[in-house]
């Protein structure tokens, strides 16, 4: 049997046309990077505004009345400290606190909320909200019916001016507006660490978007660059830094964590473990030495094994090579270890992101 065929986005003939060098991505076929390169896409958002596709990211409504209380009582951050027009980093765990997705949710309204989840695990978080979902609760997998450009970069408010869309809201907030007859959701929000924007559009306008997007002066950027400047902030990718064998508690998101709340997926084990403390936590590593680290690398304190990376790449802010690295409990910020490159050892300090610092939100 054959294959199925990689998912595109409808902006997809407009990478074709800017030269755009393509992978994989859960399933999808997305721009990895431009002819002018990744170092050249992180450098433009770093000190201007580079635009991003990342239309394969889910998207799922959940409507009905009590919405948001429903999706309260699964989700692990309580989605009560955001009133509507908010925007919340939260958590999808099994039962025994492992992370089966990171993702966002907007709150339309008590009755309205619309999640933003990994393109790999929507499917997964859809099928989990529907089959705890109370009778008046509508579960609605749309994944494909919507694109996401990320603008991002100092420079990004003066882009989503000049198109005429809302730029002045708060972090984590958003503003619904009517671009040629289409609802545009404009929320203040990325994945870079820069002021940025997340444009959430109903496919048939988003080509248009696009356009008007570059012509105000963005660069095109790929997801290689999204990944370099993520990992500068110390952002975790779920499947690589968060996982289900990785906990919230292990990867320092206590912050994501609605302890308060009555109820949440995975709650029980989440307190247990937080309370006999966690045997490995996440931390940065910054090399001291020339090299560049990659996931799945053995951390060394001398000739003992203490950790792994889980993400590595060279930083181009710094230019110097950084890691996310599972340690064992004991090792904390300025310790200075060894990480095994290929049979060659790296010298590294453990750090706490972010790495580098961003333009204020």
């Amino acid at each position: 049997m054959s294959e199925s065929p990689l998912l595109t986005s409808p902006l997809h003939a407009r990478h074709l046309a800017h030269g755009a060098k393509f992978a994989e991505f859960a399933g999808w076929d997305m721009p990895l990077q431009y002819p002018s390169g990744v170092l050249a896409e992180h450098q433009a958002v770093r000190t201007g505004v580079g635009a991003f596709d990342v239309s394969h990211l889910g998207k799922i409504w959940v409507t009905g009345t009590g919405a948001a209380a429903f999706v309260n009582r699964c989700l692990a951050n309580d989605l009560d400290r955001i009133g509507a027009g908010g925007a919340q980093y939260t958590l999808c765990l099994d039962e025994d606190g492992g992370v089966v997705d990171d993702l966002i949710a907007y709150r339309f309204s008590d009755d309205e909320v619309f999640l933003i989840p990994n393109a790999a695990n929507t499917a997964e978080v859809a099928r989990r909200l529907d089959a705890a979902a109370p009778e008046g609760i509508e579960v609605r997998d749309v994944h494909r019916g919507f694109a996401v450009i990320a603008v991002q970069g100092p420079e990004s408010p003066r882009i989503l001016e000049y198109l005429g869309l809302p730029h002045d809201h708060e972090y984590m907030t958003f503003r619904e507006h009517l671009v040629d007859h289409a609802d545009v959701i404009v929320c203040r929000s990325g994945y870079t660490g820069e002021t940025g924007f997340e444009l959430v559009v109903p496919n048939a306008a988003a080509v248009d978007l696009w356009d008007g997007i570059l012509v105000a002066g963005a660069a095109p950027c790929g997801l290689g660059a999204r990944d370099t400047l993520r990992l500068e902030m110390g952002y975790p990718l779920h499947g690589q830094d968060l996982s289900r064998d990785i906990t919230p508690v292990q990867a320092r998101l206590n912050w994501a964590i609605g302890w308060d709340k009555p109820e949440f997926w995975g709650k029980a084990a989440l307190e247990a473990e937080r309370a006999e403390g966690p045997k490995r936590r996440l931390w940065g590593l910054e090399a001291t030495g020339k090299g560049v680290p990659r996931a799945h690398m053995s951390v060394l304190d001398g000739d003992t094994v203490v950790g792994e990376t889980t993400s590595g790449t060279h930083a181009p802010t710094l230019k110097k090579g950084v890691a996310l690295a599972l340690l064992d409990a004991g090792y904390k910020p300025g310790a200075e270890l060894e990480l095994d490159v290929r049979g060659r050892r790296l010298p590294i300090r453990v750090v706490k992101p972010p790495f580098t610092k961003a333009t204020p939100k």
